[in-house]
């Protein structure tokens, strides 16, 4: 965002602790979805089994971006 009045605001305000706890709660989520699309997938749930695989791709990326943050040896960039 390059036009000044669209520029986020930022509060900075967050904890290591409030990070690592983020990240606790999206690990037990991405193991949530996980058992989900597996329970869907033994009742041939062909659209529970599509949701949860979006929702448990996007918490990969969660957890790789929150584990990046925090600065976890073997994390390289979330981008990728």
């Amino acid at each position: 965002m390059t036009d000044e009045t669209n520029k986020p605001v930022r509060s900075y305000s967050r904890t290591w602790a409030e990070i690592e706890s983020m990240l606790e709660n999206a690990e037990d989520r991405l193991v949530q979805w996980k058992n989900w699309y597996d329970q869907c997938r033994r009742n041939g749930d062909l659209e529970g089994m599509k949701e949860a695989a979006r929702n448990h791709k996007a918490l990969q990326g969660v957890v790789k971006t929150l584990k990046w943050t925090l600065g976890e040896s073997g994390v390289e960039t979330p981008l990728e």
